[in-house]
């Protein structure tokens, strides 16, 4: 398997796939292009037809879009367990990844992953809080449905739902958002994991800068 990424500091998309793989274990290549280059646009067209990353490739079999490529995994190798397999819950998992595939808008607008920089004082306007309120519902509804004794979305291991909002975690320490006791609880566990460890501590030497992804040049910077 070949994983096709973008900058690990910048691209939310990619960390997705990128978890899905890497937290259970697959052995893949991975393909690192640098966003917003021209070695990106050069290359991409050849890989990717969509011109876009994340992008699995499986021999001769192209998966592009994020929760494509879960659905793909989680067909392949059910056992894994990358969808829940109650049906609750799965239908749980999969809405609110839907969700955050295509909506909370105003939180991926204002608040791009950038896991270099730090906010002490960032001001949230209403639409922004909004989604951030959103955010921790789901996450609270997910982590009191049932028996669930976490600390992931839908119990002891990540699932796509987990992998679907790990770039929020990042965007929340990021821009140091205010959570619930038992959201922070659970954006602990993410930021923790060594999967999401192993992905901060590459995006943490990266030295490109998207223009696009940099809020602001009055930045805290890290690493």
């Amino acid at each position: 398997m070949r994983l096709i990424i973008g900058n690990k500091n910048y691209s939310s998309w990619s960390l997705r796939a990128w978890l899905a793989l890497k937290a259970n274990g697959f052995i893949f290549e991975e393909i690192l292009l640098p966003l917003d280059t021209p070695e990106f646009y050069q290359r991409i067209a050849d890989l990717n037809p969509s011109g876009k990353v994340p992008a699995l490739l499986d021999d001769e079999l192209l998966v592009w879009d994020s929760l494509s490529i879960m659905d793909y995994l989680h067909h392949c190798f059910p056992k894994l367990g990358i969808w829940p397999t109650l049906p609750s819950d799965f239908a749980l998992a999969k809405s609110m990844s839907a969700e955050m595939h295509s909506g909370l808008q105003n939180l991926r607008n204002a608040m791009p992953m950038n896991i270099r920089a730090h906010w002490d004082h960032f001001e949230f306007s209403e639409s922004l809080q909004k989604d951030i309120t959103r955010v921790q519902e789901l996450w609270t509804q997910a982590l009191t449905h049932k028996d669930n004794a976490g600390p992931y979305l839908f119990g002891a291991n990540l699932t796509g739902a987990d992998f679907m909002f790990a770039p929020v975690v990042a965007r929340f320490k990021t821009y140091n958002v205010a959570l619930s006791v038992v959201c922070q609880q659970y954006s602990d566990a993410v930021w923790q994991h060594p999967a999401m460890q192993e992905w901060i501590s590459a995006a943490l030497i990266e030295t490109d800068i998207v223009d696009a992804d940099e809020v602001d040049t009055s930045l805290t910077l890290l690493g």
